[in-house]
């Protein structure tokens, strides 16, 4: 079988290959439901193939895979956002609540309350902090200004800073304060599933412990997470159901904690050695740049990433 790489590189592994599970992780409607997904982009690629997924109604969910396996894809099939990467469903669903999400465009998703944040944040940096939290309201239409005056609210409840930067350029922040500026923009459209791409990429470790400290708050005040996320650690501990996808496929799925504990996700996206040693029965020890394995290279008509910002607080 298809084994993970940490490296892009195939490896022979003894990777279980167990079958998807058969239904969501327990919760309550409305979740999310992927049912036997393929996506292409032109008549050349398959990027994604028969997959599963689900993420419950208050539940946070990490997407775990090595170089190119098609995080980002499933991302943009959930978002609607698919199309604009020159991509498409080919066979399988995809409903949110009683919603096939199939088909619809990413304003359709945002008002059935799915919203996504791109990878390398994307904000309009010509504009100032309040004006781009304007525009993430913008697809929901005309609304009361009490209820996007709440929403703001929020947001600036969440991010301090935000609200001393509220008339400052985005494009002056830095990178870290961009992605604090992505996700409230995210957050000013109300979502109930929200769907995060890569949120710690290039940032600092102090800004990296802050970004999970508000995805663990927004989680706990009943938005759904589903999180794609370079550093595995972090997104373990986030989540309470994981999936590992492998060139596509999923190959790995269950409760993180457990995955947690697997030879394949400690040694390929921890860092850990769990090979027997010399001192074998100690603990496995950490090896350099653990819970962060390689970065993805842009899939198949994505865009190149932004790393203008790596490295910024």
């Amino acid at each position: 079988m298809p084994s993970l790489s940490s490296d892009g590189t195939r490896q022979d592994l003894p990777l279980p290959d167990p079958p998807p599970p058969a239904g969501p992780p327990p919760d309550g409607p409305p979740h999310l439901r992927v049912r036997d997904l393929d996506v292409a982009y032109g008549r050349a690629l398959t990027a994604l193939r028969g997959v599963r997924l689900d993420v419950p109604a208050g539940g946070a969910v990490a997407l775990l895979g090595a170089n190119g396996a098609g995080k980002s894809t499933l991302l943009r099939s959930v978002s609607g956002t698919l199309r604009l990467h020159r991509g498409a469903i080919t066979a399988g669903s995809v409903h949110y609540g009683p919603l096939r999400l199939n088909g619809q465009d990413p304003v359709a998703a945002v008002r059935a309350g799915v919203v996504q944040v791109p990878e390398g944040r994307r904000v309009f940096a010509g504009l100032t902090v309040d004006e781009n939290l304007r525009a993430g309201g913008l697809g929901l239409g005309r609304r009361a200004p009490a209820v996007v005056r709440s929403a703001r609210e929020r947001v600036f409840g969440l991010f301090p800073r935000l609200a001393e930067r509220r008339t400052q350029r985005a494009g002056l922040l830095s990178g870290g304060e961009q992605q604090m500026l992505a996700i409230g923009r995210a957050l000013m459209a109300e979502p109930r599933l929200l769907l995060l791409d890569e949120p710690s990429l290039g940032l600092a470790p102090l800004m990296v412990e802050r970004i999970a400290e508000v995805i663990r708050e927004i989680n706990a005040q009943g938005t759904s997470i589903l999180l794609v996320e370079q550093n595995a650690a972090m997104a373990l501990a986030l989540a309470g159901h994981a999936y590992v996808l492998d060139v596509g496929e999923v190959r790995l799925a269950g409760p993180a904690a457990e995955l947690r504990r697997t030879d394949a996700v400690r040694r390929l996206y921890l860092g850990e050695d769990t090979e027997p040693g010399p001192g074998a029965g100690a603990p496995a020890r950490d090896t350099p740049g653990a819970g962060a394995p390689a970065r993805d290279t842009p899939e198949a008509g994505a865009p190149a990433r932004d790393t203008s910002a790596r490295g910024d607080a």
